[in-house]
């Protein structure tokens, strides 16, 4: 029974959703908020409470009511009052007097994370990507890798030479070799967009098996 009913509300959602394209209408609003109240939901009580505040935040602080096995009798950690502080600050948001308040944690947020994020990303993005472009161009005996080599060359520097601003993109050098970059950007934006379409291709496929196997029962 239970199996037959979460199948069916399953089914009604599916449809509910398939009828935006005919045209926006009540069943298709329907689904929208419920899929954002439940979404909602889900992230405030079991991710930021259960995932994040209680095992990073409260335990600490109070393991002897948060905590479970040997962390229990672990040695409560008052220094975490001062971002759980700040956290309660952001809650001035919702006053329209003191909203004020909430500026300092996300100006201190926004600090931290912002130097996070460049360390971050000058490690796992651009110090790798810098490495796989220094290769050489001629691979001995190996032509399809020499060819690879040259594609990955001429595409970085054509690249950045579109990405250039500081000189106009005319004459025989700037002009074509940034319109070299665009050919390059143009093909990887068209992977991208294969990519994102085949993704969403093969969500809608699972919505029709679901519909005409589980649902139906035709398939």
């Amino acid at each position: 029974m239970t199996l037959t009913l979460s199948v069916w509300v399953g089914a009604f959602i599916t449809l509910c959703c398939f009828s935006f394209l005919y045209r926006d209408n009540p069943f298709y609003r329907f689904a929208e908020h419920l899929f954002v109240g439940v979404s909602a939901g889900y992230y405030f009580s079991l991710i930021s409470f259960h995932q994040v505040l209680k095992p990073n935040l409260l335990a600490k602080i109070m393991p002897a009511q948060f905590a479970s096995g040997a962390a229990a009798n672990a040695t409560p950690e008052y220094m975490l009052l001062i971002p759980g502080f700040m956290g309660l600050l952001m809650l001035f948001r919702f006053s329209a007097n003191y909203s004020w308040v909430s500026r300092f944690t996300v100006a201190f947020v926004m600090g931290v994370s912002t130097g996070l994020a460049i360390v971050y990303s000058a490690q796992q993005y651009l110090i790798p990507q810098v490495a796989k472009a220094i290769r050489p161009i001629v691979v001995a005996g190996d032509f399809f890798q020499s060819f690879s080599n040259l594609v990955l060359v001429v595409g970085s520097v054509a690249c950045l030479f579109y990405f250039f601003f500081s000189t106009d993109h005319r004459g025989p050098v700037y002009g074509n070799v940034a319109r070299v970059g665009i050919w390059y950007l143009m093909v990887s934006f068209g992977a991208a967009f294969g990519a994102t379409v085949m993704g969403r291709i093969s969500l809608l496929i699972g919505r029709f098996q679901f519909l005409l196997s589980d649902w139906l029962g035709i398939v």
